[in-house]
C-alpha cells in the first residue's frame, strides 16, 4: 500500500523516461538527499564526518565507478586502487604545478588523467575476457604503484614517495572543517551518481549491458566493442580517479602509493558483489556493509562480552569480529546472491501487493 502505483499517470513519454518515474521514489530520494544536506550535518560530530561519513562516500564513489565497468559492461577489473592512486597523485601534481587552477578542475583534470590510464590498461579487453582479464588489468595494480614509488617527480621528490595534500579552497574560501569536507565529498558523490544513473539508462549504457550479456550479438546488431569496452575503462576509471583524489583530499590529507594496495582493490570489488552487480544503489549499500559493519562489531562485540561476562581479550574480540564478518558476508551471498540491492528491489515488489497474497 505505501509503494502502490495505481493513479500515477504518465501523459508523455518524457514523464514515462524520466529518472524516478514513481512518485515514493522521488519523494524517498529528495527526502534522503534532505538529511545528507541538512540534518546530519547539524547532529553529527568531527568522529563521524572524519571516520564515518567521508570514507563511505568516497569508497561509494569508487565502487560506482567499478560497478559501471564491471556490473553494467561485464568487464572484470582488479586495478580500482591503481586508478584511485592516479586520482590522487593527478590533483596534488595540477595544484601543485598550476597555479591558480580551481580545485574542482583538479579533481576532474585528475579523474580524466586516470580514465587515459584507464584507456591504456583497458586495450587487452579488446581480445580477452573474464579472469584472464581480471588478470590484464591487475597489472595496472602493481605497475602504477611501482611508477608512483620509483619516479619522484610524481611525489614533488619526496623520499618515500609520500604527498601531503594542499588546502581545499574554492574561490578563495578554505575548506578545513570535517562538517565542510563531508558536504563537498557529498555533493561532488551526488552529482556524479546521478550522472551515472543517467549515463546507465542512455544509449551507451544499453551497448554496456548488451556486451555484457553477449558481445557477440551485441557486434551482430551493430554495437562497436572497441569504442564501448574502452569507454566504459575511461568512465569507470574516471570515477575512481575523483574517489582518489577525494580520498588524499578530503579523508586522509596525506598518503603513499602502498596505501592504494591490491588488498584495496579486493575491497571495492567486494563491495560491489555485495552491494549488487549492475546497481547504482548496489555500490551505496556494499560500501556500507564492508566500511560501517566491522565498525558496528566492534563497538557491539566488547560490550557484549562484558555483559555476559566472558574474558575476552581485545585480541579475541578483534578475531570473533572477523569471523561474524566473514560469516555475514557468506550468509547474504548465499540467501541473495545477487546483493543487498535485489533484497531492496524484492522488498519494494512486496511493498506493492501488501496485504494481498503474493
Amino acid at each position: 500500500m505505501l509503494y502502490r502505483e495505481a493513479g500515477q499517470f504518465k501523459s508523455s513519454y518524457a514523464a514515462d523516461q524520466q529518472l524516478f518515474p514513481i512518485r515514493q521514489d522521488r519523494i524517498g530520494v529528495i527526502l534522503l538527499l534532505v538529511v545528507a544536506f541538512v540534518v546530519v550535518p547539524m547532529v553529527a560530530g568531527d568522529y563521524w564526518f572524519s571516520a564515518i561519513l567521508i570514507p563511505f562516500l568516497i569508497f561509494a564513489l569508487a565502487a560506482l565507478g567499478l560497478n559501471l565497468l564491471t556490473g553494467y559492461a561485464g568487464q572484470l577489473s582488479l586495478g580500482s586502487a591503481a586508478f584511485m592512486a592516479v586520482g590522487a597523485y593527478a590533483a596534488y601534481n595540477f595544484q601543485l604545478r598550476i597555479d591558480g587552477l580551481p580545485m574542482v578542475l583538479s579533481f576532474a583534470l585528475a579523474g580524466l588523467t586516470a580514465a587515459g590510464v584507464g584507456i591504456l590498461f583497458g586495450l587487452p579487453s579488446l581480445w580477452i575476457k573474464g579472469f584472464y582479464l581480471a588478470v590484464a588489468t591487475l597489472a595496472a595494480q602493481f605497475f602504477i604503484v611501482w611508477c608512483l614509488t620509483k619516479f619522484p617527480w610524481f611525489s614533488n621528490h619526496s623520499s618515500s614517495g609520500v604527498i601531503s595534500t594542499q588546502k581545499i579552497t574554492f574561490f578563495g574560501y578554505v575548506v578545513a572543517s570535517p562538517r565542510e569536507k563531508y558536504l563537498l565529498v557529498l555533493t561532488l558523490v551526488t552529482v556524479l551518481a546521478l550522472a551515472a544513473k543517467n549515463l546507465v539508462r542512455s544509449s551507451t549504457g544499453r551497448a554496456w549491458m548488451a556486451v555484457r550479456d553477449m558481445d557477440v550479438a551485441a557486434e551482430v546488431i551493430g554495437i562497436r566493442l572497441m569504442p564501448t569496452k574502452l569507454l566504459a575503462f575511461a568512465v569507470s576509471s574516471f570515477y575512481c580517479g575523483v574517489a582518489g583524489a577525494l580520498y588524499a583530499f578530503c579523508y586522509l590529507g596525506s598518503v603513499e602509493p602502498d596505501g592504494f594496495s591490491l588488498d584495496m582493490s579486493f575491497r571495492i570489488l567486494f563491495m560491489i558483489i555485495i552491494g549488487g552487480m549492475g546497481s547504482i544503489l548496489g555500490s551505496f549499500l556494499g560500501a556500507a556493509f564492508i566500511l560501517l559493519l566491522p565498525i558496528f562489531l566492534d563497538i557491539t562485540l566488547p560490550a557484549l562480552a562484558g555483559l555476559l561476562g566472558l574474558p575476552f581479550s581485545n585480541a579475541t574480540v578483534s578475531h570473533i569480529q572477523i569471523l561474524v564478518f566473514g560469516a555475514l558476508i557468506m550468509f547474504f551471498l548465499i540467501v541473495e546472491p545477487h546483493g543487498l540491492a535485489r533484497l531492496w528491489q524484492i522488498a519494494k515488489e512486496k511493498l506493492r501487493l501488501w496485504p494481498f497474497p503474493h
